[in-house]
């Protein structure tokens, strides 16, 4: 008996410990900074519908913005003029293990549609600096301080919307919930979201590595919340879309199993406000845009031209 009791400890031991090992492989994947997102995107051929957007934007006259964040990490941003004088700013959020370049193709369709466009590296990517990626909760204050900036350069009557697709359309969810969102910020647009990074993690774990949620999800979510702050539960921005006030244009693609489709039902019922909801037929991942670019255009014009006149 006595034998027994010393064997099971062992082997509880042994499992936690794997357990442990397997927490902190996956925080690593998830939330530590990867390289390969501080090179530019590599860019699209001449036959894909979307070269022109990318290369008349990569190509205009950019200038270097630069915050630090609260906690002491210096961040790095383009910011290009609209080409006639105007006070209306759209700031572009990116995804996980993006930077700027990936949104260029959005970039120039904001500031086709006459905006002037700030697109921010977040942190631990691109040229922004810290080691630990925010998944949209952390980088939601670092937006806040960017609004700051753009209302403190362009003036009061500054007039924002914040775009953002995948995390960094999480990200402008989970601005849109805070206390002190600027007055100044008029509507929202978010293209594929997921409706909490503990829902999307616990999604992953079976689509992408066939393994069950629990307890490894867990594991990892407190593993995150010793290193990056935060537990997964968190970083919710369906919690953050229930105190909003803003108009919200939800996007997503009907093919999308990365993030789920049925993730922005919730996220568009959870919304007490203006909203609209466009699910790009056929589009996976953050692909509607691609497959529907005419479309995709003139539903972000229509919501804009409703909600920012």
């Amino acid at each position: 008996m006595h034998n027994l009791v010393k064997w099971l400890i062992c082997f509880i031991i042994v499992i936690a410990m794997i357990l442990l090992v397997a927490g902190m492989y996956f925080f690593h994947v998830a939330q530590v900074r990867d390289p390969k997102a501080n090179q530019p995107d590599v860019l699209r051929t001449k036959t894909n519908p979307l070269y022109q957007y990318e290369h008349k934007f990569l190509a205009r006259d950019k200038q270097t913005w630069h915050e630090t964040t609260k906690d002491g990490l210096k961040l790095d941003a383009w910011y290009v003029a609209a080409d006639k004088k105007t006070n209306k700013t759209a700031i572009l959020a990116h995804g996980w293990h993006n930077n700027k370049t990936t949104m260029a193709i959005y970039g120039e369709l904001f500031h086709d549609l006459g905006y002037n466009v700030l697109i921010p590296d977040n942190r631990a990517h691109g040229k922004s600096q810290g080691k630990i990626i925010g998944y949209g909760w952390l980088d939601r204050r670092d937006y806040i301080q960017w609004l700051n900036q753009i209302i403190d350069t362009n003036g009061n009557n500054s007039d924002i919307i914040m775009y953002g697709m995948s995390m960094g359309a999480a990200t402008v969810l989970s601005v849109s919930g805070e206390s002190d969102l600027p007055s100044q910020v008029k509507a929202v647009i978010a293209d594929s979201s997921y409706t909490s990074l503990l829902e999307e993690t616990k999604h992953e774990a079976g689509n992408m590595y066939k393994l069950p949620w629990f307890p490894l999800v867990n594991i990892t979510s407190g593993i995150s919340k010793v290193r990056a702050g935060y537990f997964y539960g968190e970083a919710s921005p369906l919690k953050q879309v229930a105190k909003s006030t803003r108009p919200t244009f939800f996007i997503h693609g009907s093919s999308d199993t990365f993030v789920p489709t049925k993730m922005v039902y919730s996220l568009y019922h959870a919304l007490n406000a203006p909203k609209q909801l466009w699910i790009g037929k056929g589009s996976e991942h953050v692909q509607t845009f691609h497959d529907h670019p005419i479309e995709y255009r003139h539903k972000i014009q229509s919501f804009l031209n409703q909600y920012d006149k």
